[in-house]
């Protein structure tokens, strides 16, 4: 994991002008890996699969389950131990 808990992804970066011009391809090329669109310069859009999207949120969630878990819950008045 790279630092602040971000996957590190194996992505492949294309100018904003090729999707553009190419909007098939960048749909294939999302199905089989993270696609990083780049805006002259920096990364400014990554594309992926809407089963890597539905990973990705169902992970999210089952994580803030278990933290919203380990808190522990106060009612108002009521002293932290």
């Amino acid at each position: 994991m790279a630092p602040g808990g971000v996957t590190e992804l194996a992505l492949k970066i294309k100018s904003a002008r090729e999707p553009k011009n190419a909007f098939g391809l960048l749909i294939d090329s999302a199905r089989a890996g993270p696609v990083l669109i780049e805006k002259h310069g920096p990364g400014v859009v990554v594309v992926f699969a809407v089963e890597e999207y539905e990973r990705l949120t169902d992970n999210a969630k089952a994580e803030s389950m278990q933290s919203d878990r380990a808190l522990p819950v106060r009612r108002s008045g009521e002293a932290m131990e």
